[in-house]
C-alpha cells in the first residue's frame, strides 16, 4: 500500500534532518582532523605532496568506485524492489560484490606498482625530487581505498535505497575520528616528513572502519551474498552503461579539484595545501546542507522517474533547489565576509602561522561565490541521474570543465591563488546554468523558476543583512577582546549568531515559503513533546 503523501514528505524531511545533524558532525570531526593535522605540518610542501598522493586514489576512487557506483546502482536496484523482485535485486548486488572486487584489485595493484612512474610528472617545478618519492610512497599506502570504497559505494546504495541514512552518514564521523587517532598516535614513529605516511595509514584505516560498519545493517535488511552470480543480467550491463557517463560526470568533479593543485603547485608549493585547506571549510555547509538534500531526496526522485510523474519530480526538485539556496546562500556569506576571521580561528596554530592563514582565507573568499551552485548541481545531476539520463550533465561537466582550465590559466598569472578558485565559480555557475536549461526540457515543462527567482531574491535580501551584521559585530569585539583563542571564539562566534538570527528573522519577514516550512515543522514537533 502506497504511503500518503504527507507521510512520504514527513519521512523525508526526517532523514534529511537527521543526515544534515550526522553529516554535520562529520564535516566538524573532519576540521578537527584538519586542525590537528595543520598544526603539525602547516601548508608544508611535505602536507602539498600528501594532497597530491590523496588526490590521486581519490580522483580513480571517483571514476570507477563509491559515488560513481551508487548513483548508478540505485535507479536499477530501486526499480527492482518497486516492482516487489527483491530476491533480483540482491543477486544483482551480489554479482556487482564480486565485480567490483575483481577489477579494483587489479587497478590498486597495478597502480601500486606504477606510481613511481606516472605520479612525478604531474607536479610543477617547485616539488623537489624528495617531495616527488613522498608522494609517490604516502599514494601506494593509500590506493587500497580505492578498492574499500567500491564495496562501500554498493553497500551504501543498498542501504539508501531502503531510506536507511543513518550508518551511510554516521559512517564518515568514524572514520574522521579513526583518522585522528591513528594520526596522533602513529606520528611519534616517524621523522621528519616521513610523518605524514601517519596520516596516511589513518586514511586507510578509518576507510576499512567505515566499510565494516554496513556490514550489521545489511544483515538487519536480510542481505545474503550469493556465489551464483550471473554477469549476463541484462541488469548488470544496464547499472554498467549507466556508471559510464555518470563515472565521467563525478569524475569531471574531482579533476577540477586536481586541476587546482596542479596549478597550486605552479605557484608555490603551499599553495595545493592552502586550496586543500579552504576547501575543507567550504565543504563543511555542503555537507550539511546540500549533500544532505541531495542524498535523501535521490531515492525519493528514482521512485517517481520509475512511474513516469514528471510533474512530481518538477515539485520536488524545485523544492530541494530553493531549500539549498536558503541553506548555502547565507553559508556563503558567512565565508565570505568573515573568510579570514574564521581561517585563523580554525587553523592558525603550531606550524601553521599567520602568512598560512593569509593564502588559505585568500581561497576560502573565492571558493564562497561557488557554494550555492556546487549545492544545487549536486541535486540537479542527480535528479539526470534518477532518469536514467546521465550523459547530458556528463557532457554539461565536460564543457564546464573546459571552462574551469581556460579561466584558470587565465587568471592564475596575475591573481596566483584567488585566480585558481574564481575558475571554480564560474565553472560552477555555468554548470548550474546548463543542467537546469537541459532539465526542464527533459521533464517536458517548467521547473517552477518564477518561484525559486522570487525565493532566491528574498533570500539575497535577507543575506545582505547577515553579512553586514556578522561582519561587524566580529570586527567590533576583535578590536575589543583582541586574538587569543578564546577572544576568536567568542567574536567569530558571536558575529555568526547574530548574522544567522538577522537573516532567520528576514526570510521569515520575507515571507520566503522554504523558510515558514521549516518554522512550522520545528514548531509542530516542539508541539508534541509538550503534550
Amino acid at each position: 500500500m502506497a504511503q500518503a503523501p504527507s507521510s512520504a514528505a514527513g519521512r523525508i524531511a526526517r532523514n534529511t534532518a537527521i543526515f544534515s545533524i550526522l553529516t554535520g558532525l562529520s564535516r566538524v570531526a573532519g576540521l578537527v582532523r584538519e586542525v590537528v593535522a595543520s598544526s603539525y605540518f602547516g601548508t608544508s610542501g611535505p602536507f602539498s605532496a600528501f594532497t597530491f598522493a590523496f588526490q590521486i586514489p581519490n580522483l580513480i576512487r571517483s571514476l570507477v568506485a563509491d559515488a560513481a557506483l551508487s548513483a548508478a546502482f540505485v535507479p536499477v536496484f530501486t526499480e527492482l524492489l518497486e516492482k516487489g523482485r527483491r530476491r533480483e535485486a540482491f543477486q544483482l548486488a551480489s554479482t556487482f560484490v564480486v565485480l567490483i572486487v575483481g577489477a579494483l584489485t587489479v587497478i590498486c595493484v597495478f597502480f601500486v606498482l606504477m606510481a613511481p612512474v606516472l605520479m612525478p610528472p604531474l607536479t610543477g617545478d617547485d616539488f623537489t625530487p624528495a617531495l616527488d618519492e613522498l608522494m609517490v610512497g604516502l599514494s601506494q599506502v593509500m590506493f587500497p581505498i580505492v578498492l574499500l570504497l567500491g564495496l562501500n559505494g554498493l553497500f551504501v546504495g543498498i542501504l539508501n535505497a531502503y531510506d536507511h541514512f543513518t550508518i551511510p552518514a554516521l559512517a564518515p564521523l568514524v572514520w574522521n575520528v579513526v583518522i585522528i587517532v591513528v594520526l596522533i598516535v602513529l606520528r611519534p614513529y616517524f621523522e621528519g616528513p616521513n610523518e605524514m605516511y601517519a596520516y596516511a595509514i589513518g586514511v586507510l584505516a578509518g576507510t576499512l572502519v567505515q566499510l565494516l560498519m554496513c556490514l550489521p545493517v545489511l544483515r538487519r535488511l536480510e542481505f545474503e551474498f550469493e556465489f551464483k552470480v550471473n554477469f549476463r543480467d541484462e541488469r548488470v550491463r544496464q547499472v554498467l552503461v549507466l556508471m559510464l557517463p555518470i563515472t565521467l560526470s563525478l569524475g569531471l568533479i574531482n579533476f577540477n579539484l586536481f586541476i587546482n593543485s596542479a596549478l597550486g603547485s605552479t605557484v608555490s608549493e603551499s599553495v595545493p595545501r592552502a586550496i586543500d585547506a579552504a576547501f575543507r571549510l567550504y565543504m563543511l555547509p555542503q555537507g550539511m546542507f546540500s549533500v544532505a538534500v541531495a542524498t535523501v531526496l535521490f531515492p525519493a526522485l528514482a521512485r517517481l522517474a520509475t512511474r513516469r510523474d514528471f510533474d512530481g519530480l518538477r515539485r520536488l526538485t524545485g523544492t530541494g533547489t530553493r531549500q539549498i539556496f536558503l541553506l548555502l546562500i547565507p553559508a556563503a556569506a558567512c565565508t565570505l565576509v568573515l573568510a579570514e576571521p574564521i581561517t585563523r580561528l580554525v587553523y592558525e596554530r603550531g606550524e601553521f602561522g599567520p602568512d598560512s592563514t593569509d593564502i588559505v582565507a585568500e581561497a576560502l573568499f573565492w571558493f564562497s561565490f561557488s557554494m550555492p551552485f556546487a549545492g544545487v548541481n549536486l541535486l540537479l545531476t542527480r535528479t539526470f541521474f534518477s532518469l536514467q539520463r546521465p550523459w547530458l550533465p556528463t557532457a554539461l561537466g565536460a564543457a564546464t570543465l573546459v571552462v574551469n582550465i581556460v579561466v584558470a590559466l587565465a587568471l592564475v598569472g596575475p591573481f596566483g591563488t584567488g585566480g585558481i578558485v574564481v575558475a571554480t565559480a564560474v565553472a560552477s555557475a555555468a554548470m548550474t546554468a546548463g543542467q537546469a536549461y537541459y532539465l526542464r526540457r527533459e521533464l517536458g515543462g517548467r521547473l517552477e523558476g518564477g518561484e525559486t527567482a522570487r525565493a532566491v531574491l528574498r533570500i539575497l535580501l535577507a543575506t545582505v543583512a547577515l553579512g553586514v551584521v556578522a561582519y561587524f559585530v566580529w570586527r567590533g569585539l576583535d578590536e575589543v577582546l583582541g586574538r587569543t583563542l578564546p577572544a576568536q571564539v567568542v567574536s567569530v562566534g558571536t558575529g555568526l549568531v547574530a548574522g544567522i538570527a538577522v537573516y532567520c528573522a528576514a526570510v521569515l519577514a520575507l515571507r520566503v515559503p522554504e523558510a515558514q516550512q521549516i518554522r512550522d515543522m520545528v514548531a509542530a514537533r516542539a508541539g508534541r513533546k509538550d503534550r
